[in-house]
C-alpha cells in the first residue's frame, strides 16, 4: 500500500509533522501513541484505524519502545526506508538532547541544596508514578489465574532469587509459546495481507546491513579504547537491553538498575531514581533514561574531562540503544501480517506481558526501599535475598510527597507533569527543614 501516493503526503510534510510530534510526545507510550493517533489518524488522515492499530500491534511484540517504534513504522509506510528513519530520530532526538543537557547540569550542580532538593521530591513522586504504571499495566495484563501465577512468579524470581531480567523473559515466553499449542485454533479471521511480502533475500540484506550498522560501532570502541573500557561495556550492555526491553521502559528499569548500580558502578540507586524523573519531564520515550546512566558511567570512568566523557556515554547509549528498533522495523514490518496471525506467539507475548507486571512490582518495592529510607541491607534466607530496611532511617518527608504524588496520579488522575511540578517544589521547601 503506497500511502504516500494515496494521500500525496510529500516528504517535507512528513518531515514537519513527525518533527511536532517528537516535541510534543511526553506523558510516557499511551499519551505519545495518543497523541500519534490524532495527528495521524483524525487530523491528516494518512492512515486509517485499522492500519494504525495492526501497526501498533506489531510494535508490541518488538521489544524497545513501542511508540517510537509505531513512529518508524507510519513513516516507513509513507516513505520507505528513509521516512522511517526520519520518523524514528525525530521522536528520540528532541528529548535525547533535552535529557544529556539535564545530565550535564545534574553533575554540575548535583550537590548544590536547592538541586538536591528538586531532586529529593521528583525521586519521591517517581515512586508514584512507577505505582501508577504497576496499576495500569496490571489492570490490562491480568484477566486470568494463569496471568496472575506468572506475575507472582516473575516477581518472585527477580526479587527474591535475582534471576537475570533477560531470564525470566525467556522463560516467560516459552511457558506461554507451549501453551498457545495446547489452545484451541483461533476462530477470529486473519486480516486482509497489507501487501506483497519481499522474498527472503531482501530479508537477509536487511538484517545483515542493519546488523552491521549495530555492531561496527562496537567493535571499533572495542579496538580504540579496549574490550574493557567504559564505552565497550556501555556499548554491549544496551545492546543486550535492546534485545530484552519487552513491555516497555518500566519493565526493564529494575535490570538495568542492578546491573548499572551493582555491577558496573556507573551510578548509585537514587541516582537511577534521577534519571527517570528527568526522563518523564522531557518528551521521548521514557527508556531515555538510559541515556542518564550512559552519561554518569562516561562521565565518572572514561578517563576523559567529565562532560566530554559524559557526552560520549551518551552518544555510545543512544546507538546501541535505538539502533536496533530500526532493525526490527525495517526487516519485520513486511512480514507484520503473518506474524500478527501466529497464535503461539501471540500467547508467549501474553505470557511476557504477565511477567512485566511482576518485574515492575519489584521495580516499585526496589525504588520505594531506596528512597524511602536512608538504609536497606539485605538478609539470606536459604536461597532467598530479602531486602531488609532500618525503619529508623525512614525519611517521613519523603513518604508525604510519595503518598501524596500517588494520590494525585492514582485517584484523581492529575497530570504527571504537573505531579512532578509540585513535588519538586515540595522536596526543595521540605529538605530546608
Amino acid at each position: 500500500m503506497d500511502l504516500a501516493a494515496s494521500n500525496r503526503v510529500t516528504f517535507g510534510e512528513a518531515v514537519r509533522v513527525f518533527a511536532k510530534v517528537g516535541l510534543l510526545s511526553f506523558g510516557g507510550p499511551a499519551g505519545q501513541i495518543s497523541l500519534m493517533h490524532r495527528i495521524l489518524v483524525d487530523e491528516k488522515r494518512w492512515i486509517d484505524d485499522a492500519r494504525f492499530l495492526h501497526a501498533l500491534n506489531y510494535c508490541m511484540l518488538l521489544p524497545g519502545p513501542e511508540a517510537m517504534q509505531l513512529a518508524t513504522y507510519v513513516g516507513w509506510l509513507l516513505h520507505g526506508v528513509r521516512g522511517g528513519l526520519v520518523a524514528g530520530l525525530l521522536f528520540v532526538l528532541p528529548g535525547a538532547v533535552v535529557i544529556t543537557l539535564l545530565s550535564a547540569v545534574y553533575l554540575l550542580l548535583g550537590d548544590v541544596p536547592v538541586v538536591d532538593g528538586l531532586l529529593f521530591g521528583m525521586k519521591a513522586a517517581v515512586l508514584a508514578i512507577v505505582l501508577d504504571a504497576l496499576i495500569r499495566i496490571s489492570s490490562r495484563a491480568l484477566q486470568d489465574g494463569a496471568a496472575v501465577a506468572i506475575a507472582v512468579a516473575a516477581f518472585a524470581a527477580i526479587a527474591f532469587l535475582k534471576l537475570p531480567f533477560p531470564v525470566i523473559i525467556a522463560v516467560a515466553a516459552l511457558y506461554g509459546a507451549v501453551a498457545g499449542h495446547r489452545q484451541p485454533a483461533n476462530l477470529r479471521g486473519a486480516m486482509p495481507d497489507a501487501g506483497a511480502r519481499p522474498g527472503i533475500a531482501s530479508f537477509l540484506s536487511t538484517v545483515a546491513v542493519w546488523t552491521v550498522i549495530w555492531f561496527a560501532p562496537l567493535a571499533f570502541i572495542a579496538l580504540l579504547l579496549g574490550p574493557e573500557h567504559v564505552y565497550a561495556a556501555e556499548a554491549g550492555f544496551f545492546s543486550k537491553v535492546a534485545m530484552v526491553t519487552f513491555g516497555g521502559a518500566y519493565a526493564v528499569l529494575a535490570y538495568v538498575a542492578q546491573q548499572a548500580v551493582d555491577i558496573h558502578h556507573w551510578l548509585k540507586p537514587d541516582e537511577m531514581l534521577t534519571g527517570i524523573g528527568l526522563a518523564e519531564t522531557t518528551p521521548g520515550p521514557l527508556i531515555l533514561v538510559l541515556v542518564f546512566v550512559g552519561f554518569l558511567g562516561g562521565a565518572r570512568l572514561s578517563g576523559f574531562d567529565p562532560l566530554v566523557g559524559g557526552l560520549g556515554g551518551a552518544l555510545v547509549t543512544l546507538w546501541f540503544t535505538f539502533v536496533p528498533c530500526f532493525l526490527w522495523i525495517f526487516a519485520g514490518a513486511p512480514y507484520v501480517e503473518t506474524v500478527r496471525n501466529i497464535r503461539w506467539l501471540a500467547s508467549a507475548l501474553a505470557a511476557v506481558t504477565a511477567a512485566v507486571v511482576g518485574v515492575i512490582a519489584n521495580l516499585a518495592i526496589w525504588f520505594g526501599l531506596h528512597v524511602l529510607f536512608a538504609t536497606v541491607g539485605e538478609v539470606s534466607v536459604g536461597p532467598l535475598a530479602l531486602p531488609l530496611p532500618e525503619w529508623g532511617s525512614i525519611d517521613l518527608a519523603a513518604v508525604a510527597i510519595a503518598l501524596a504524588a500517588a494520590v494525585a496520579l492514582v485517584r484523581f488522575k492529575a497530570n504527571m507533569l504537573a505531579v512532578l511540578g509540585a513535588a519538586m517544589v515540595a522536596g526543595m521547601v521540605l529538605s530546608g527543614f
